[in-house]
């Protein structure tokens, strides 16, 4: 570590156009990130082409301020409407969204951006000390590891299924089910059922926009109509516009390890290509129930589980950026972007990039660390505007939230086919919320099971033999958590359901997805 080069590179970005370029893109990261549909990912092709004629260092630092304000934006309408801005932000509505129910929004949306802000300087800490280190080590990880990495993250449907095993299960099934539709990964299309646009097979985005997003506005007409009270608590909402920052931080002072841990668990996820922060965030939530004092609290508004999404979450950015700089290896569709980018501005990823630009390497750890202070500022200047999304009656709410779900979701290819297809998974959402199925296991079903079916295929190919997933020690690890997180969920079960008497009354409520 050369302290010059440090040095050099805070001089290089602490200047006003820099700072502005930071600020810019993390704004218009947060903009993307909160309204369901329009991923980060996609502001980032478009911010592409305007950073051709920039110096590299603040093309760049607009292109990372957008990736980190995406990462955090998508809590917004997680915790406001209970309805996922990024497919990351899945797991922040488990305990965001029932939070604001119980008046206590501006608490929520505190715990989220702090999470933010502390998961993403841990992230660039961790790439700033460890990065080289961490990526030779991500290059041990073949197809057998990450197939065994997916089967521990597919464990953690079990501890998602609520007051039924059975249930989440059989909805767990159905989201692996529904990853086989396409194309497979040796190439032939099944399950198409002769429909040309199913032969790519399900985009995750309109997936995720139905059941979340048109399934609660299913739930809120029915309201509506029958006239049943809510717990939004909005009269009392323009009175509470400011962030409790005294009760955030000790909130968060509660929960350092969850913090800490969080934030480790996505930088290592975030370095493995194809592993992505949706299955980081699920393993993080997994965890912090799992060493949580109050495990029952978990899904009904405990700040536990926005503290383990939203610092991990963020902290992915950290890792992700470690194959991506250090061995020109893109971990995800954003960090590819990301690499068009540097060679674009002819700066080649790889390990030489230290040796022959160490100012460029070390000004990406300071982007990134002041692209976290950024979001707490925009999004605390911005708070008074988003806490009163809440105060709006739905019967205004829903037909505005399904106009810009239904145009989100038909940006992503184009095609009128994915409205269609926002509308049925939507009306499933509705149809096992009232039979209480728990969606989230269907959202990692479909994210995880094509990765899982693409990384065995693989493994396959290079050997035949299934013993390479038992001898080669990373892979036997992360099998032996898979199998050491199944036993730990069933006595768990089987603890709550002798400490529960059998009545009713006593039946824990479904946790709210």
């Amino acid at each position: 570590m050369d302290i010059t080069m440090v040095l050099a590179a805070f001089q290089e970005v602490l200047h006003p156009m820099m700072i502005l370029s930071i600020v810019i893109g993390v704004f218009v990261g947060i903009i993307a990130g909160a309204i369901p549909g329009f991923t980060f990912t996609m502001a980032l092709i478009l911010a592409f082409p305007f950073t051709f004629g920039m110096e590299p260092i603040q093309g760049l630092a607009i292109m990372i301020g957008i990736y980190i304000g995406g990462l955090s934006g998508g809590l917004i309408s997680s915790i406001l409407l209970g309805i996922p801005g990024t497919p990351s932000s899945v797991v922040t509505t488990f305990d965001g969204y029932p939070m604001t129910k119980n008046g206590e929004a501006p608490r929520a949306l505190g715990i989220g951006i702090v999470s933010s802000v502390i998961g993403t300087i841990i992230g660039a800490i961790i790439l700033f000390l460890l990065g080289p280190i961490i990526a030779k080590g991500s290059l041990l990880f073949g197809p057998w590891e990450i197939f065994s990495l997916v089967v521990f993250a597919l464990t953690l449907i079990a501890g998602l299924s609520g007051k039924s095993m059975l249930k989440g299960l059989i909805a767990g099934c159905l989201g692996l089910l529904i990853g086989t539709v396409g194309v497979s990964p040796t190439g032939t299309v099944r399950f198409d059922f002769g429909i040309p646009e199913l032969s790519s097979g399900f985009s995750t985005l309109p997936v995720l926009i139905g059941l979340f997003a048109i399934s609660q506005l299913l739930i809120n007409v029915e309201e509506i109509k029958s006239s049943v009270p809510t717990n939004h608590a909005t009269s009392n909402m323009k009175k509470l516009i400011r962030i409790p920052y005294g009760q955030v931080f000790f909130d968060i002072f509660q929960e350092k390890w969850n913090v800490l841990r969080s934030a480790v668990i996505g930088c290592f996820i975030g370095c493995l290509p194809a592993a992505g922060a949706e299955s980081a965030t699920f393993i993080s939530y997994d965890q912090a129930k799992k060493f949580g004092k109050n495990k029952a609290k978990y899904g009904k508004g405990h700040p536990g589980g926005i503290i383990a999404s939203e610092s991990c979450n963020n902290a992915v950015a950290g890792g992700a950026f470690i194959p991506t700089i250090t061995l020109g290896i893109p971990g995800d569709v954003a960090q590819a972007v990301m690499i068009g980018a540097l060679i674009l501005h002819g700066i080649n990823p790889g390990p030489t990039l230290f040796t022959q630009q160490p100012i460029l390497v070390n000004s990406i750890y300071v982007v990134i660390i002041l692209s976290a202070i950024s979001i707490f500022f925009i999004q605390t200047l911005l708070l008074p505007i988003f806490t009163k999304i809440t105060a709006i009656p739905k019967s205004l709410m829903v037909p505005c939230i399904l106009v810009i779900s239904t145009v989100g979701a038909f940006a992503l290819n184009n095609q009128l086919f994915d409205i269609i297809l926002v509308f049925i998974f939507g009306l499933i959402g509705f149809i096992f919320h009232k039979i209480d199925v728990p969606l989230s296991p269907i959202i990692l079903g479909l994210i995880l099971g094509p990765t899982l079916e693409k990384e065995m295929t693989r493994a396959y190919q290079m050997d035949s033999s299934i013993l390479p997933f038992f001898t080669r020690p990373i892979s036997l690890v992360f099998l032996i958590l898979a199998v050491a997180s199944i036993i730990f969920t069933i006595i768990q079960l089987k603890k709550n359901s002798n400490s529960v008497p059998a009545s009713p009354n006593n039946e824990e409520s479904q946790t709210h997805l």
